[in-house]
């Protein structure tokens, strides 16, 4: 009984040997792991549906270069290649498609309707492997991040230029707008929530460290906590609104353990508006200790039941797109991320940061 024939692609390709070819002698090639069984009469039907785009292709470089010899240096590819792709393109379809005289090259009256499909294709082709060829420069396009304004200025800014230096080949785009983060727009985003969904990746970065804090004046007009149920007697300024109308401030002193429930009289989200409301005098702040440094360090601001540590304000997460995990690029900005944002916190703040936008007002920790 006679074998059916394998398909091999790879095998064929390198031979330069057509399928039909092996179909005529009568016999089989020898198959191996790579083969693919197929009945006879799908052969030519298989091999038209593998080649015939790369042969249009080829055919469409022709004309438009006006030669065989032209196509080949533009494809990088032998002479041979592109007059046999022609040649079989001009086999399987039954017809002549070029004139070739040693002088010029001319489409037939089937090759005229076929080109400008062939073009097409061609078109298609290089478009293709452009796109693929820009995915595979990292210096295609910036790397866009986007950060809590606050967060950002004091935090992601000094790493911003030390990134740079290391990574010489990845351009940044970075936005200091909250508004961005809900938007999508970016490729790597840094935020004080993880995400809610399963299409975003994260990394948490760090938690700074939280203090609690007010002014001198506030103090003086309210009295000045000894130990934390004093604070029930306290306007508090607290950085979550999610748990109104009660907060429960967890407060911690060696194996001492204290949970007090209060109601805030401020509760945002936006640790600058929070330390301006602590600044004016509006109530204990329950803040990042690197935005209270300076005023601490100066005496606008005081700090309140130092012996007891707080639990952080905020986590900061560095969030990504799913579809951008194996990103070289995102990769080396997280992982610069995490092992730099913790070592930041303990810097020192400037007074006043240089501004991001002209629109956008200073923020000046006291």
């Amino acid at each position: 009984m006679r074998e059916s024939p394998c398909l091999l692609p790879a095998r064929l390709a390198r031979g330069g040997v057509s399928l039909s070819a092996y179909a005529r002698q009568g016999g089989a090639p020898p198959c191996s792991d790579e083969t693919i069984r197929l009945p006879e009469r799908l052969i030519e039907a298989v091999m038209n549906l593998i080649w015939t785009p790369a042969q249009l292709a080829m055919l469409a470089k022709v004309v438009d270069l006006n030669g065989f010899s032209a196509a080949a240096r533009a494809l990088a590819v032998p002479k041979a290649a592109v007059s046999r792709a022609v040649a079989d393109l001009e086999k399987t379809l039954g017809v002549r498609v070029l004139e070739r005289t040693t002088r010029r090259i001319a489409l037939t009256s089937a090759g005229r309707l076929l080109y400008p499909h062939a073009r097409r294709i061609g078109e298609e082709t290089d478009a293709a492997r452009a796109a693929i060829a820009k995915l595979r420069e990292p210096e295609a396009r910036p790397l866009r991040v986007v950060a809590d304004p606050t967060y950002g200025r004091v935090l992601l800014s000094p790493l911003v230029p030390r990134f740079l230096e290391a990574f010489a080949h990845v351009p940044l785009e970075v936005a200091l707008d909250a508004e961005q983060l809900t938007e999508g727009a970016w490729d790597v985003a840094i935020r004080t929530r993880p995400p809610a969904d399963g299409t975003t990746r994260q990394r948490l970065l760090g938690a700074p460290p939280a203090l609690l804090c007010a002014t001198p004046a506030y103090l003086q007009r309210r009295g000045q906590p000894e130990r934390p149920d004093d604070l029930r007697g306290h306007d508090l300024l607290t950085p979550d609104a999610a748990l109104l109308p009660e907060f429960r401030l967890l407060l911690e002193r060696g194996t001492q353990r204290a949970e007090v429930p209060l109601r805030p009289k401020l509760a945002v989200d936006d640790p600058a508006v929070l330390h301006a409301a602590t600044a004016a005098g509006l109530g204990v702040g329950l803040l990042p200790e690197f935005l209270c440094r300076q005023g601490l360090a100066t005496g606008r601001l005081k700090p309140v039941l130092s012996e007891w540590t707080v639990p952080p304000a905020a986590a900061l997460y560095a969030l990504y797109p799913a579809a951008l995990e194996s990103d070289p690029r995102v990769q080396q900005f997280v992982d610069f991320l995490a092992a730099n944002i913790v070592p930041a916190l303990a810097l020192p703040v400037p007074v006043r940061p240089p501004p991001i936008h002209p629109s956008t007002q200073d923020f000046a920790p006291h």
